[in-house]
């Protein structure tokens, strides 16, 4: 049962899956795993034999020999025998933070290294207080009323402009 898969596609795959295979012999990069040397070998023989390496239509495009999934592997199993390594989204190291802190009570003699500032500690918000406030109103003040909308604008003629006259 095999699927009418371009031939141009079938060879492409097939070459990028020897290719990978022939540059992991060659030692470029780290030694591929056990499951990635079977997972080449498996897709290829898939490939000869039914023309795809994949059965369900869901996992990849009509026309292709591997599937979406089979290419990201094999993309990355590509790199690893070249040697460059994974890429995708690496977390930065950063060194702990120590903050710039002038010593005032330095002298000038001291030397250099004696400059070294110690590790501040943790910032904490501040804590609650108790504000004084203003008297409450009295009871017989009305609320203040609330603020009156702006008159409507003026409309002015202006001289010198278009009269009907002229028109």
């Amino acid at each position: 049962m095999s699927r009418d898969v371009d031939e141009r596609k079938k060879r492409a795959a097939l070459r990028k899956l020897r290719k990978a295979a022939a540059l992991a012999e060659q030692g470029l990069g780290p030694e591929l795993s056990d499951w990635e040397r079977q997972f080449l070998e498996e897709v290829e023989a898939r490939i000869e034999t039914y023309g795809s390496a994949f059965a369900d239509r869901e996992k990849g495009a009509e026309g292709e020999a591997l599937s979406s999934l089979q290419q990201v592997k094999l993309k990355e199993i590509d790199k690893k025998a070249r040697g460059k390594g994974k890429s995708g989204f690496k977390s930065k190291v950063r060194p702990a933070y120590t903050p710039r802190v002038r010593n005032i009570d330095a002298e000038d003699d001291a030397p250099p290294e004696a400059d070294v500032t110690p590790a501040s500690p943790p910032l904490r918000p501040p804590a609650p207080r108790l504000v004084a406030t203003a008297a409450p109103a009295p009871a017989s003040q009305h609320p203040p009323a609330a603020p009156t909308p702006s008159p409507r604008p003026r409309f002015q003629v202006i001289k010198g402009g278009k009269s009907g006259d002229d028109a």
